[in-house]
């Protein structure tokens, strides 16, 4: 809300709305793409996708950082290998195909309590948001993160 008018000048104040600035685009990040955050330059930003959303864990390098002990995850779609607590490099993938309702259940808790609250969300991987064909997902929804805004590195 802002103060306007010429009330003003009178001591009366007239408020009137102003909608919120408009939301930053969506990055879309392609598999190539993706792998070029996987934390093996200093310089580059640390990316992991977990459901089809792609997280900036930069500020977790002794984790996801180069010869850390999770950088096998950076850099790719490693829903799977979150699912199971795995880094067996069968797991680095976005596949959910086979997964126990228990693994699924560990996935959605992990995504949910750890990656969204505590890393930005800087994008989405090209396979949550179209459909095989290329074509876009009418279904596609941005995920709900208050706390953070899509972060704008262009």
């Amino acid at each position: 809300l802002t103060l306007a008018g010429p009330r003003e000048a009178r001591g009366e104040q007239e408020l009137r709305f102003q909608p919120p600035p408009a939301q930053r685009p969506v990055r879309l990040f392609t598999e190539d793409e993706l792998a070029r955050y996987d934390g093996r330059k200093e310089d580059e930003p640390i990316y992991i996708a977990v459901k089809g959303v792609v997280f900036d864990v930069t500020s977790a390098k002794e984790f996801y950082g180069k010869g850390a002990p999770y950088n096998a995850l950076a850099g790719k779609d490693s829903t799977r290998s979150v699912a199971k607590m795995s880094l067996d490099p069968a797991d680095l993938t976005y596949d959910t195909t086979g997964l126990t309702e228990e693994q699924l259940r560990s996935l959605d808790e992990t995504f949910s309590n750890v990656y969204k609250t505590k890393y930005p969300i800087v994008g989405y991987t090209a396979r949550r948001i179209l459909n095989e064909d290329g074509s876009p997902n009418p279904n596609f929804k941005p995920e709900d993160q208050p706390h953070f805004t899509i972060k704008d590195e262009f």
